[in-house]
């Protein structure tokens, strides 16, 4: 039997383990489930008239020309705003953690737009670009700014990489800023003693001692850019000609629209066993090449 003392303790552990669980079962666990069995049936989202047909829904993706074709621009996409944000975000880093006067104020400043929701920032840009970048063109006589880069298909898609990666880097710039901040400071002392340049010193010494918040980081940037939904509504919503519908937009369409439920979530179970495989493998071929330190 337990102790009185012991019963105690355990009440107190459950008191503050057990409303942690509910809601991981209930936010997290149960939907994942239910999702996976929505995609076994025929339901429009609406009645309770679902109808079980198998793995139909999933043999309907492999036909589906407008899934893959969705899934293919988020890959580009993804490929863009990754590298683009990552160097964005290890530059930011560097200049952060060099005596720079005032370096507080600036990581503060650069990590607001990380802090706006993705719907208002797609909408701030989308106006930026419709009429501010528009204005600058006309009067300053520059053609290609002329236009709204959101009407034409290959200018929208970069201007989505270019407002995604310009929010992404405002958080991937604190994980770099500790990854440089812990780089032991005798190694670049070292380096320097040694005749090293600024640009040696950062390839040879520090980049190699930052490889866990590589790591971090572009497993972040990977998932956050598959997953990217919000700006793409605001900014282009999916258009031109559907030209920038990424596929987390894809399925809510098929969703939400179509009223295709138990389509809609095959795509998103298709969508999370690709994105799991492509972060496990990113995350153990980068993590073997870390400096432990």
């Amino acid at each position: 039997m337990l102790s009185a003392q012991k019963r105690d303790t355990w009440k107190l552990i459950l008191l503050f383990f057990l409303p942690a669980v509910f809601i991981w079962l209930t936010t997290l666990v149960i939907p994942f489930f239910y999702g996976i069995w929505i995609s076994f049936v025929k339901w429009d989202g609406i009645g309770n008239n679902y109808t079980f047909v198998g793995i139909a829904n999933y043999t309907k993706i492999f036909r589906s020309a407008k899934f893959w074709a969705s899934l293919n621009r988020t890959a580009v996409y993804t490929v863009a705003t990754v590298i683009l944000s990552n160097i964005l975000g290890i530059a930011l880093g560097l200049l952060l953690t060099s005596p720079l006067k005032g370096r507080n104020v600036f990581r503060t400043a650069i990590f607001v737009p990380n802090v706006i929701g993705g719907v208002a920032m797609g909408y701030i840009w989308k106006y930026i670009f419709h009429y501010g970048l528009t204005a600058v063109g006309k009067s300053t006589g520059i053609p290609w700014l002329a236009t709204s880069m959101l009407s034409d298909p290959t200018k929208a898609m970069a201007a989505l990489v270019i407002v995604s990666s310009w929010q992404l880097s405002a958080y991937l710039m604190i994980i770099y800023v500790a990854g440089f901040t812990n780089v032991p400071q005798e190694l670049v002392e070292a380096a320097d003693v040694d005749g090293a340049n600024a640009w040696q010193v950062f390839w040879n010494v520090r980049l190699p001692m930052i490889r866990s918040s590589i790591t971090i980081c572009l497993f972040l940037a990977i998932i956050r850019s598959f997953m990217v939904f919000e700006v793409n509504m605001a900014l282009t919503d999916g258009g031109p000609f559907n030209s920038t519908e990424m596929i987390a937009y894809r399925i809510y369409n098929t969703a939400f629209v179509s009223l295709k439920f138990g389509d809609a979530q095959a795509q998103a179970v298709v969508l999370f066993v690709i994105v799991a495989l492509i972060s496990v493998l990113q995350a153990y071929f980068t993590s073997r090449k870390e400096v432990q330190m």
